[in-house]
Parts: C-alpha cells; structure tokens; sequence
C-alpha cells in the first residue's frame, strides 16, 4: 500500500453572495474529486487550535500529523530552514515580504506576485544598503523572503500584522507596534528608500507592473522547533513537493525528502501535471507522498473568485485525475485544503475545513461532493486535526 496526501492550500471558504451563496469549493467543477468523495470517507477537521493564529504553519503541521500546539514556534523559522539560515542563540528571524505601498494604504501583500529573480536583487540591494553585523537579508521566493537581527530578541515582543490581512488599508495603523518594534518599524521605512529608484522597480513601472516599494516584517520566530521525524512517529518513509519555504521547511524538520519537481510554484503558472507525476514517481522510493498546492490560497489572498476557481478546477483535471487512475487498489489518499482562505476577507481563517479519506479500507459515507456544507452534513468531525495522517496510514507506530 502507497500513500498520498494532497494539501490544496487555502481552497476552503465562505459563500460568495455574488454566486448564488455558493463557495469556490461549490462552484468548481471536479468530476474526479466527485468521484473519490462517492467512494470516500468525507467529514470536517480543526487544523487550526482556536487559540491559535490561522497560518499554514499551524495548519499544515496538523495535516502532517503533528500538533501544531506541542510543536509550533513561529513561522518564520521553519522558512529560514527550508532556506539554510543558521539561528544561533540571539537570533531573531522574522518573515519579509517585498510589498507595494500606495497612497499609505497596503496596495499588493506580494508587489504584483514579483518574480523570484528579480526578488533577489531587491534583497541583494537591501543587504548592501542595510544589512550589517546586526542584520542580514536572505532572498527567497518571488515575494517571500526572511530578514535576521542578532543581538536583538526584544524585536521578537512586537505586535506584527501580516501584510495579506491589511488590503487597501491605511500601513500606519499596522507597522509593528509595542516593546522592540522600534528596530523593525525603523529597517521597513528605510527600505522605502533603497527601493524606490533601484532598476527593478524602474523596470516594472515602465511596464505597468506593480513595483515592491517597502519590506514588511512578520510571523517573528526566535527558533526553530523541534520536531520528531515523520518516519520515527508513523514508520514510513515520505517525500515532499511544494512550491514553498514554508512546506518545503516543514519537511526538512521532520526528515520527509524534498522533491525538486521543474515547473512547481507558488502561483497559476505552476505545472500541475509534472507536480502529480513527480509525486507519483518518488512513491517508486516512498511510502507517501505529501503534494501541496499554493495557488488556490494565492487567488484567495488577491480576491479573485475565478482564479480560485480555475486552481481548484486544475487540482482536479491535472492532479486528482492521475492520482484517482494510478494502481488500482494500492494508494490511500487524503485530500484537504489546510485552512480557509475566504475571498471576502482575503486572508486565513480558523474554521473547520472538509477532507476526504480515499483507498483501501475507506468506506462510502453517502457524500457526493467535497465542499464546506457536505463535509458538515456527514456529522464526521476531527477536532484535533493532528489526528488526520493516523487515519490515512492506520495506526501510530511507536
């Protein structure tokens, strides 16, 4: 027996009044998810603990099998190990996004999705006018990069605000604020300056892009937690393909491989196809496989109801069809978004989110669809969404 876990990022939400009350989950058309849910365990599970913040870092722990409440210590360092940043004993690590500030209202959490390429010029300038023996910038993916301080852990006290929560909203009201701010409010008014007139945004101008004007500082983390391996908990070996830091770090903390797939991002332009093929081949070396999918939270965080919509209808077509085809009777398959990414609010959510249980083992339970009132209706609940992987591969091994 094989195992898949397919995360589709960010997929779950609300009803969209402009679409008949319907949520994107609703309105996508996926006959190979139908499909799966007709001869699959459909119900809902808490991936997120309520009292904790609703990021993929929490969520996608609890899909991994791991609890997000023993083992998460803040975001930023899970990305900076999926990168290879050290963090030493007075680091402090903080998540930097290139963003775009407009009439001082938060324009584009992601400065028009920038490209990675010229991303790391931006940050290259940064480290050259900015970085020292206190701070340093590391270059990431297209918008998602991380700055370290030394020597300052107070910086890791301060109310920070992701910038995907704040759109078109006045930035004064959300730069960092309380005990040890003052250095991170201090290095993202500077940057304003470096950037503005550097080629790249020169260039995106002119051609109608959105420049990245500004760093903004977040999701501080002071190390990075310490997490079981995968294979010691549930005793196989696993692989990982995702397009980023986040899950690929993830991964890396707890032993799982990290496929290098061409062609997988973090947007519309990922290569689904290759994504699912390359999952499938590494299941030729591997127990399971985890596949996760960032496009579909992406849209959410823009507002756009059809690109959602097209992800999700992607999953289906170019992914889910080949997993629902490969080896009859030999792979059980989890399919789940992490957590909810509503358009109407256009950043996370701690609600519950539908998953599907598929394979060997799995009996129907009368649903039809995965979407966010049938997964309710089945009156199937996890509360302890960290619980999801034991079911997908049976019991915990010691």
């Amino acid at each position: 027996m094989k195992y898949c876990t397919l995360i589709v990022d960010g997929a779950s939400g609300l009803p969209l009044p402009e679409r008949g009350d319907k949520t994107c989950l609703e309105l996508a058309h996926t006959p190979n998810l139908d499909a799966l849910v007709q001869g699959g365990v459909l119900g809902l599970a808490r991936t997120v603990p309520p009292e904790m913040e609703p990021s993929s870092a929490c969520a996608c722990m609890s899909v991994l099998g791991y609890d997000p409440k023993v083992y998460y210590r803040g975001r930023a360092g899970i990305e900076a190990k999926s990168m290879g940043i050290t963090i030493d004993d007075g680091d402090a690590v903080f998540r930097c996004n290139l963003v775009a500030i407009r009439n001082s209202k938060m324009w584009d959490y992601s400065s028009g999705h920038i490209g990675t390429s010229q991303a790391q010029q931006l940050i290259s300038s940064l480290e050259e006018n900015l970085g020292g023996d206190e701070v340093h910038f590391y270059s990431g993916v297209s918008y998602r990069h991380i700055c370290k301080i030394t020597g300052r852990e107070d910086s890791l006290l301060a109310i920070c605000t992701p910038p995907h929560d704040i759109p078109d909203k006045p930035i004064d009201e959300f730069m960092p604020k309380g005990q040890g701010s003052e250095l991170l409010r201090d290095l993202m008014k500077r940057s304003e300056v470096v950037l503005h007139n550097h080629p790249v945004n020169v260039e995106r101008r002119a051609r109608g892009d959105v420049p990245a004007t500004m760093i903004w500082l977040f999701w501080g983390s002071g190390r990075v937690p310490d997490m079981p391996p995968f294979k010691q908990i549930y005793g196989f070996d696993a692989a990982m393909t995702s397009g980023v830091d986040l899950l690929r770090g993830l991964a890396r903390l707890t032993e799982i491989d990290v496929l290098e797939i061409p062609g997988v991002t973090d947007g519309p332009d990922n290569d689904y196809a290759a994504q699912a093929l390359g999952a499938l081949e590494a299941l030729e070396e591997h127990d399971l496989v985890v596949i996760h999918i960032e496009a579909p939270d992406e849209a959410g965080h823009a507002g756009s109801i059809d690109d959602k919509v097209e992800a999700i209808q992607r999953v289906d077509t170019e992914v889910l069809s080949q997993l629902r085809n490969w080896r009859p009777n030999t792979l059980r398959l989890l399919v789940m978004p992490d957590h909810p990414t509503p358009i109407k609010t256009r950043t996370h959510s701690n609600a519950p989110v539908p998953f599907l249980l598929w394979g060997a083992g799995f009996n129907a339970n009368g649903a039809k669809r995965l979407t966010e009132p049938e997964a309710k209706s089945t009156g199937l609940f996890i509360d302890e969404g960290y619980n999801i992987m034991s079911r997908l591969v049976g019991e915990v091994k010691d």
